[in-house]
């Protein structure tokens, strides 16, 4: 005697054994009893329809359908979409988190992905299942998402807080090449400093000067210090040469040795500041404040300010013994009750100077543009040997 398992036609669960004997019609009979529906047709694995009793052989898995179905179950069976709408649908426990999807969005557009080898046929690569029937895969959720939806759509989205640079390890991983390329060129483009170079602000300098040693050299030529906060801060032997820095609050910054040549100081503040030997040839300090600044280094080392536009500087009560203004420009510059013993002024544009209260002795003013300076209330008297043409 012969036994076959029967399903009903579309399903592959709640299935009957039924002894084979007799007719074909025997076996219809026997299958609606076992599974309480009137079965008119028989079809075995491959979907061909079974029309005579002897082309069944023991253990065969069948396929039965109703007499009254109002669709022809052999079109049920040999139509591959509507056996699709069963068995397409895909759920992936990816780092514990589930995904839900179809097998051709997992090997339609990258064909030669891992993703596509694993579940292009069923069970090939015997891939672990959790409790609920979810394929098990021990990757990133966070990072597998935008991987899957790049599957679906061909877009690459990244929501915030996603690092590109994680998607690109499991894009690489499962072998999505497309995306891997984009997001090649998407981290290429980031790492790059932005085109308008916007100013650096205080924090982002203060982790440069913690990030450098005390020994080291901290370049920061031509860099964006526009409107910048550096007051009070460490700034000594510098590199600032040809960076801007209009606008920036430097009062009472140490800024001894460093080097501003070509710098742009326009309407800087630089109140207070320590100014011991710096080097500020040809540098734009036009209507900047140094009030009250410190130019003076103990161990002889003169602060440089050749060729500088200082045009309108307020620099009251400053100390500045030894200091090299040759063929600066200072008009209209306040520069009252200044220390200016043994500085070079040589060449000078001094016009509409306030020079009042100034300690000028054994200055060298010779060649300097005096008109309208005021010299009022002067420590000491002017020699004219120090101003001769």
């Amino acid at each position: 005697m012969r036994r076959v398992t029967l399903f009903v036609n579309g399903t592959s669960s709640n299935g009957k054994v039924v002894a084979v004997s007799g007719s074909l019609d025997d076996l219809l009979s026997a299958a609606s009893s076992k599974l309480g529906i009137k079965v008119s047709r028989v079809y075995n694995e491959n979907r061909g329809l079974i029309d005579d009793i002897t082309l069944i052989r023991d253990d065969d898995v069948l396929y039965v359908s109703e007499e009254d179905s109002s669709e022809d179950p052999q079109d049920d069976l040999t139509d591959p979409e509507k056996d699709q709408t069963h068995t397409d649908w895909l759920t992936l426990n990816v780092g514990g988190r589930c995904f839900t999807t179809t097998r051709s969005t997992l090997v339609s557009k990258e064909p030669e992905s891992m993703l596509a080898h694993m579940f292009r046929e069923k069970d090939v690569w015997g891939n672990k299942r959790d409790s609920k029937g979810a394929f098990l895969i021990d990757r990133s959720p966070d990072y597998f998402e935008p991987i899957l939806n790049f599957l679906r759509h061909g877009q690459l989205i990244l929501n915030e807080g996603i690092n590109p640079l994680g998607v690109l390890e499991e894009a690489r991983f499962f072998g999505i090449e497309q995306l891997a390329e984009q997001l090649e060129t998407l981290i290429k483009c980031s790492s790059q400093p932005p085109e308008d170079h916007s100013p650096l602000s205080r924090k982002e300098f203060i982790r440069y000067l913690l990030a450098t040693t005390t020994k080291s050299e901290l370049r920061c030529q031509g860099l964006n210090f526009n409107g910048a906060d550096l007051s009070r801060l460490d700034l000594r032997y510098i590199n600032f040469k040809m960076a801007s820095l209009s606008g920036a609050n430097l009062s009472h910054a140490n800024l001894s040795g460093a080097n501003l040549e070509r710098a742009d100081l326009s309407l800087a503040c630089l109140d207070a500041a320590n100014l011991q030997g710096v080097k500020m040839l040809c540098t734009n300090a036009e209507g900047a404040s140094l009030r009250g600044c410190n130019f003076e280094d103990p161990a002889g080392i003169k602060a440089n300010l050749e060729g500088a536009n200082l045009k309108g500087v307020d620099m009251e009560g400053s100390q500045m013994t030894g200091i090299n203004l040759r063929v600066a420009t200072l008009k209209n510059a306040k520069l009252k009750n200044c220390n200016l013993r043994g500085a070079t002024l040589a060449g000078t544009d001094l016009e509409n100077c306030d020079l009042s209260g100034c300690d000028l002795q054994e200055a060298n003013l010779r060649g300097s543009n005096v008109k309208g300076a005021i010299f009022e209330e002067m420590l000491t008297p002017l020699h004219m040997s120090q101003s001769v043409r």
